[in-house]
Parts: structure tokens; sequence; C-alpha cells
């Protein structure tokens, strides 16, 4: 049986699902953290029946099927931009305009920090372990590691006494360096197939190029989806032109040369904070806010439950388990190393002693990083880069996210009821 797109996306939305709904009746853990280890529970599960009954196939028959997923397109060229889209949905330009500097530089110089000190430790974990990958696939894999996904965090904020500003740096800090991360990864994997260092003033170019194009383009889009949301009082035609600015215009910024990512980003910003509260009846707001807020929950959820269940493909090659479990301390001290310094720079915006244990074991890894491991050409370092990347997004995921929780009750009051 030939499974295609459509199929595809039929089994994975079917079993995100069938986990959802089992996690609600069941344990009920924050749906990132339940569907993600439903996958790696059933990776585990393939590989012990495959043990105990050789001939049933069964990795061979769901690493076919993972390989059948288009990763970097499903990804980096369609999920991310509906989940980027809407997310800036949510944050609150006013609050983003208080720390517009501290999140600035969070998500562009913490990203280039991150990368680099990632990259150092890396270059030195392969060299114990045997591999010599050379120094420009080690800051690829930093590249590619850095971006943080917000989800699990944001939702369990919501259950405490949080303040607004430090909930919207977490936020719009984890969104805009999933775009600047994809902008950094971009330009240091061309580099690497081209097999050259690049200089900084060439380096500086290409950001600004795909950053600051990519902002360009996004205050363009949402200001014509502004104009004609504001012109109209149909929320089905409404919802519709939503769609089609995100679809629309992140294949707009390809062939411009510019960030989809960070297109996206700014184009949500603008539609949520204009054109909900000027531009959309009460009745439309509200329905609109719903459809974006389901098209953000479905997503994550066949997102998460992939990242599960892509542990299978990765699974069984024990020489490279210590490296990715060494991968994780040095990833975490890149991410307290690139966020603290800010932190303390702007002190006087947000309390020390809260937003940094929040930011930094809060800094979880989600899908962004998969995709772009898997993005990357065939080498003889790939398979270490992909182990190390798995294993820093399931402790992630799973242990900081599961985690988290006690550390907000120790840092914030609960929420009042």
């Amino acid at each position: 049986m030939h499974i295609g797109p459509f199929e595809t996306a039929a089994i994975v939305v079917v079993a995100a699902a069938l986990a959802a709904y089992l996690n609600h009746i069941t344990f009920r853990l924050p749906q990132t953290i339940a569907l993600t280890l439903t996958g790696a529970l059933a990776s585990a599960v393939v590989l012990a029946v495959d043990a105990v009954l050789p001939g049933a196939h069964l990795r061979q028959a769901i690493v076919g099927f993972m390989d059948n997923i288009d990763f970097k397109t499903a990804l980096l060229n369609v999920l991310l931009s509906f989940l980027l889209f809407a997310g800036a949905l949510q944050i609150d330009l006013h609050h983003l305009n208080r720390g517009k500097w501290l999140i600035a530089v969070l998500s562009t110089l913490g990203v280039v920090v991150s990368t680099l000190v990632v990259a150092g430790g890396f270059k030195l974990l392969t060299l114990l372990f045997g591999i010599e990958a050379p120094f420009i696939w080690c800051l690829v894999f930093g590249a590619l590691i850095s971006p943080t996904d917000p989800v699990a965090v944001i939702a369990l904020l919501d259950k405490f006494a949080a303040p607004k500003l430090l909930k919207t740096t977490i936020a719009a800090e984890s969104l805009f360096n999933d775009g600047i991360g994809v902008v950094v990864f971009t330009i240091l994997l061309g580099a690497a197939v081209d097999g050259r260092m690049i200089g900084l003033g060439e380096g500086a170019m290409l950001f600004a190029q795909e950053a600051l194009g990519g902002a360009a383009l996004g205050l363009v889009l949402g200001g014509v989806g502004y104009w004609m949301l504001r012109s109209i009082e149909e929320y089905a035609t409404e919802i519709l032109i939503s769609v089609a600015l995100v679809m629309g215009g992140y294949s707009l910024a390809v062939p411009l040369g510019v960030s989809g990512p960070v297109a996206m980003a700014v184009a949500g910003l603008i539609i949520g904070n204009f054109a909900l509260s000027s531009a959309m009846s009460e009745h439309t707001r509200d329905t609109f806010e719903r459809f974006w807020e389901l098209i953000d929950h479905i997503l994550n959820a066949a997102l998460f439950l992939l990242i599960g269940l892509q542990g299978l493909t990765l699974l069984g090659k024990p020489a490279l388990l210590l490296l990715a479990i060494a991968t994780i301390p040095v990833v975490l001290t890149a991410r307290a190393v690139s966020v603290a310094p800010p932190l303390l720079a702007w002190r006087g915006l947000l309390r020390f002693s809260q937003a940094f244990p929040l930011l930094t074991w809060g800094g979880l890894r989600g899908g962004i990083c998969i995709a772009m491991a898997l993005a990357l050409p065939a080498t003889p370092f790939r398979e270490a880069v992909l182990a190390a990347t798995y294993a820093v997004v399931m402790f992630s995921v799973l242990v900081q996210g599961l985690t988290i929780g006690p550390l907000a009750r120790r840092s914030l009051p609960p929420a009042e009821a």
C-alpha cells in the first residue's frame, strides 16, 4: 500500500488524537510531554517486539513511515509558519515594548552566544569520542540546538502569578529565537556545505538580509492583512484571509531571500495587537482566536508525537549514546551563559532570581531542532548530530518539562482563582 502525504497526515493526526485522549482520561500530563513520551514509549515497544519476534519487522515498517515524512518541508516550511503566527497573536505589544531591548538581545545575541558555547563544547566531545567533526559543523549543531520552544512553559506559568513582562519575555524570546535560529543555521549550513568559514562581515550581511528583510516583509504582510480585516465584518472570510496571509507570505519569503519565520512572527504581532482589538467585532474576535488556538493545538500535538517516534530511527546506536548524553549539560550551560548577562544588564525590568532559573531550565527544545538536524546532508558525523539533538530534545521535554512546575512553585506565588 502506497502511503501518500494525505495518508501520512491522517496517521499522525489519528495517533496524536488517541494519545491525547488516553492521557486526558488517565495521567493528565501536559500534552506536549504526554505526546512525546507516547512516541518514545512506542519506539521502545517496537524495538522490544522486534527483539523477541525478529520476523515482525516492526522497526523497519515504522522507520519507513518516518522516512516518508519530509521533516524539513513539513516543519520548517509549513508547521513553523503557522506555529509562529499563532504564537505571535498572543503576545502583548505593550509588554513587548517595555522589554524590547532585553528580548532583542536574548533572541539575537543570545542565539549567537549559545551557538558558540555549544560548538566549543561539542567540538571537545567529538574529539573525546574520536569523531573529529570540523568546527564549522559544530557551529551548525550549535545553531540548530539553540532555539527554544515556549509552549509547555507558558501554559504552566498561567497557573502562577508570574509578572506579565516575564511571561511576555519568555514567549517573545522563544518566538523570535526560533526565527533567528533558522537564519543562523541556514547561513552556517551553507558555509559548511561549501567547505569554508564565513567572515564576520559577510555573516553580518547575510544575517541582516534574512532577519531584517523578514521583519520588513512581516510588517508589509501584517499591514495589508490589518487593512483587509478592518474593511469587512464576516468571520469566515477574515479567518480565510489570515490563513492566506500565513501560507502566501511564507511562500513569498523564499524567492525574496528573506526569513519566513521572522516574517510570520512580525505579521502575527501586528494582527494580534491591532486587528484583533480594533478591526473585529467581539464575535469575530472570539471565533478568530479559537480557530488559531485550535490550529496551534493540533499542530503541536502532531509535532511532539513525531518527536517521540523519531527516536526509533536513532536508537540502536549505543556508540553514540554516551556522546548524546554528554551533550545535554553542554547545551544547558550554553543556555545559562546566553541568558544571564542580558538579565543582569536589565535587572530593573525582571527579578534575576525569578527570570534566570525559568528562562534557563524552561528553555525547552522542540521540533524545530529535530527538523533542522534532519535537514543536514549525509556526512560522517551526521548521525552524531542527530543522536545529540534527539537526546537534548527528549531530556528537555521530559525532564525539564516535568520539573519546571516545582521550580515555578518555588519562584512564583500561585495565581488567584
